[in-house]
């Protein structure tokens, strides 16, 4: 990471360590993050690497976090595609190449044991663009059951793309799996400008009751409670 590209200030100790950390990590694996490589390229001593992370396992789940928070903010600041489904496959592209791009940090990401600030994020931003298909009535199953698809299906490409060798990887499965689980949670594509089934209608209406005027608090929870019973009936 050059010196340029650094989102840490020369000032911010934590955020120097940090991000050598990460440069390290990218071009040698967990490693090469030895607390003496990452003191002597933050221009710190190495006690002050246990004063503020504990330990080297410390310091690579700060690591870890910090990247993957600003590879999601990256995503949230992109702006909306026309197709909502095209935007879908265009942030599902990157999660793959990111997760690819950096196998060590995919690899604590996974291993970690408690929630990632992160990838709660990310979520969120997943959750958005599926809410835009429900709202445009493509959705044939809750919002609920399209994101829990849609995230282990992601999660689960890049950790089966991670345990064969780069040369010996399926290019096409990530796309492949992204396409299996828009054909499970969307009406095919022939038939996405008519709203014939039950699902799609119920998901387009459910996105717009918190918008609903005249209407009071108790009165949209209970219409939400509803819609999601009547979809929750359809997927059995």
């Amino acid at each position: 990471m050059s010196e340029e590209s650094d989102p840490h200030p020369r000032g911010d100790q934590r955020g120097r360590i940090i991000a050598c950390a990460a440069r390290l990590l990218e071009e040698g694996g967990a490693a090469a993050v030895t607390t003496r490589a990452v003191a002597d390229g933050a221009d710190v001593q190495p006690p002050t690497i246990y004063r503020l992370f504990g330990d080297k396992d410390g310091l690579l789940d700060a690591v870890a976090e910090d990247v993957m928070a600003r590879f999601v903010a990256e995503k949230a600041r992109e702006p909306e595609a026309d197709d909502p489904v095209d935007q879908m496959r265009s942030g599902w592209r990157r999660q793959i190449e990111f997760g690819l791009k950096h196998p060590d940090l995919t690899r604590l990401m996974a291993s970690r044991s408690r929630p990632s600030p992160a990838i709660e994020a990310g979520i969120r931003v997943l959750q958005a663009r599926i809410h835009r298909m429900a709202s445009a009535g493509l959705l044939v199953v809750s919002e609920q059951r399209a994101l829990d698809m849609f995230h282990a299906a992601g999660a689960g490409a890049v950790q089966s793309l991670l345990e064969s060798s780069s040369d010996a990887r399926d290019n096409g499965l990530a796309d492949a799996l992204f396409e299996a689980v828009l054909g499970a949670t969307t009406r095919p594509s022939a038939v996405r400008d008519e709203l014939t089934s039950t699902v799609p209608i119920a998901n387009a209406f459910a996105a717009i009751v918190p918008d609903l005027p005249r209407l009071s608090d108790a009165e949209r929870l209970l219409m939400s409670e509803w819609i999601e019973r009547a979809i929750r009936g359809v997927e059995g």
